[in-house]
C-alpha cells in the first residue's frame, strides 16, 4: 500500500498534508508513529474512570494530531467528542464515541498495512 492510498482509505487529506511537510518522507515518518500514540488507550480508560477531564485531553490531543496529520475523517469526529466532553459528561457524548470508535479502528487499520506494506 503506498501512502497516498492509505489516506484514501483512512479519509485523509493526502495532498494538503504532503504540501505541509514538504514531500511524503516526513509524512509517513510521523504517520507511522500514531500507531504508537497512546491518546486513544488514554481517552477509553478515562471514560471508563469517568475521568472526564482527563478524557477531553485526550481526545483534544487527538483531534490535533489527526489534524497536523491530515487524517480528516477521525480529525471530525474527534473534533465532535472533544466539543461535547469540554464541560464534562453530557448525553451527546454517548452518541459521539462510535463514530470516533470506528474513525480511529479505520486509520489504524489502513496505518497498519501501510507499515506492513514497507517491511
Amino acid at each position: 500500500m503506498s501512502l497516498k492510498e492509505c489516506y484514501a482509505v483512512l479519509g485523509g487529506d493526502y495532498d494538503g498534508v504532503v504540501s505541509r511537510f514538504h514531500g511524503e518522507r516526513l509524512v509517513q515518518k510521523f504517520a507511522l508513529k500514531f500507531l504508537a500514540d497512546g491518546s486513544y488507550q488514554l481517552l477509553q480508560d478515562s471514560l471508563d474512570a469517568q475521568n472526564y477531564e482527563e478524557a477531553f485531553r485526550a481526545a483534544h490531543t487527538i483531534k490535533g494530531v489527526c489534524q497536523n496529520l491530515g487524517f480528516t475523517r477521525l480529525y471530525e469526529s474527534s473534533a465532535r467528542l472533544t466539543d461535547a466532553l469540554r464541560d464534562g459528561w453530557s448525553a451527546e457524548v454517548e452518541s459521539l464515541l462510535p463514530p470516533v470508535r470506528e474513525d480511529y479502528a479505520v486509520t489504524m487499520d489502513a496505518l497498519r498495512a501501510l507499515e506492513a506494506s514497507l517491511a
